[in-house]
């Protein structure tokens, strides 16, 4: 996998819109769920693959335990947008603050499909690559630990699954994918399996 490949399998950067409908979201695996109420807060993450000698790396982060909402949850740096940003702004801007990653480590390559998340946000992931593992820190109130998962494990449909928790009395599903002794769950791994499903048909169109 290249950059360019990865960049031809994406959205350009500057198609960017605010409220733009979502390709993907939380009731994809569950037709029978309401969306939540009102209009979904704008957020982004940016989704950096770091080139290794053994192929592109995944860059996670598991939230900080002292948070009060998503504790101890494996996801992408990110997070809503501040007034006037654009997705590919407030990306950038929460990798910094969040894992200390400078925007000249990583070359931006496009956009990702939007996700809706059953808590009302509509997530725009920024995909980014970076020629090594970039130099970053953890912010210990927002970041226990940041770590990487090998692209090919996340991106091969062998290694995710359907699971389900209840809530009210009701099933909900969800995808999950293990690594090690982490589970990488619910939005975060939506989109990767979203992302994964891309470069997937690129891949196919170009064979």
């Amino acid at each position: 996998m290249t950059p360019d490949l990865v960049a031809a399998s994406l959205a350009p950067l500057a198609s960017w819109r605010a409220a733009e409908p979502a390709a993907r979201s939380d009731y994809d695996l569950n037709p029978g769920m309401a969306p939540a109420a009102g209009e979904p807060v704008e957020a982004a993450v940016l989704v950096v693959l770091a080139q290794t000698g053994d192929g592109p790396e995944l860059v996670l982060t598991r939230r900080a335990d002292t948070l009060a909402r998503h504790t101890g949850q494996i996801a992408f740096p990110g997070g809503r947008l501040d007034a006037g940003e654009t997705a590919v702004e407030a990306a950038l801007r929460e990798a910094w603050e969040e894992v200390g990653l400078s925007p000249t480590d990583v070359r931006l390559l496009g956009l990702g499909d939007r996700y809706r998340t059953g808590t009302g946000y509509l997530v725009t992931p920024v995909v980014a690559w970076a020629d090594a593992s970039p130099r970053m820190t953890p912010s210990p109130a927002e970041v226990a630990e940041i770590f990487p998962v090998p692209w090919a494990h996340v991106a091969d449909p062998a290694n995710r699954r359907r699971d389900h928790y209840e809530l009210d009395g009701v099933r909900r599903h969800f995808w999950s994918i293990d690594w090690r002794d982490r589970v990488i769950w619910g939005a975060t791994a939506g989109m990767i399996v979203a992302l994964s499903d891309r470069l997937a048909g690129r891949a196919e169109r170009a064979a």
